[in-house]
Order: structure tokens, then sequence, then C-alpha cells
């Protein structure tokens, strides 16, 4: 098993900045992709982005390319989303995934973190 834990929501003005974090436990040995998704109220839960467990690839849906950046820390068992230009519609709870490839479909990630609040302000 996998334990995630996502960190770094909060409340922004349009056009602002955060960081979101995630850091994985438990079954850690094995070499896993980790992902980014995010579920607005009354909406399905859409990607955001993923890396592989190299870091050499990664993923962003066409809404927050550009704008939002993944990597890895050197610890390869966290992630993290920098989110820059951030507008209202990226409101949302986003979660942090894993799984051993990445990729952009929810039904691929058996592991889920609990999610963190971004609130952007118009």
């Amino acid at each position: 098993q996998v334990q995630l834990v996502e960190s770094g929501g909060g409340l922004v003005q349009a056009g602002g900045s955060l960081r979101l974090a995630c850091a994985a436990s438990g079954r850690t040995n094995s070499n896993y992709a980790m992902g980014w998704f995010r579920q607005a109220p009354g909406k399905e839960r859409e990607f955001v982005a993923a890396i592989a467990w190299t870091g050499l690839m990664t993923l962003y849906a066409d809404s927050i390319k550009g704008r939002f950046t993944i990597s890895r820390g050197n610890a390869k068992n966290t992630v993290s989303l920098q989110m820059n230009s951030l507008k209202p519609e990226d409101t949302a709870v986003y979660y942090c995934a894993a799984d051993t490839v990445p990729s952009t479909r929810r039904t691929d990630y058996r592991y889920w973190g609990q999610g963190t609040q971004v609130t952007v302000s118009s």
C-alpha cells in the first residue's frame, strides 16, 4: 500500500501562484508515476498533470498547459505542482495519485490522497 498526503492548498487571487506538494509513504520501493487531478463542485474529477518515476516524461491537460509545472523531488517519493497565473476556474480540490505508469485516466491510478482545496478568487 502507498499513502499519499497533499499539502499547499489555500486561497489566492486570480493571477497568483500556489505550489502543491504530495508525499508518498508506505510501499514506496516500487517505481511509481505520480499525477494530479482536480474536482470542482458538481463536476467529475479531471486530469491535471502526471510525471513518470524518472521525471523524464510529463503529461499535462490542455487547460493548464503553460501555467502549471509538475516535478519530482530528489527523493523521488515527492511530487510538486507549481501553479502560476491561476484563474477562478482552477478552483477545485486537488488530488495526488500514484501508480506504475503516468496516465491521464483516473481509473489507471490505484492510490489517492485525501485532497487539498485550492480556491482562486476573482
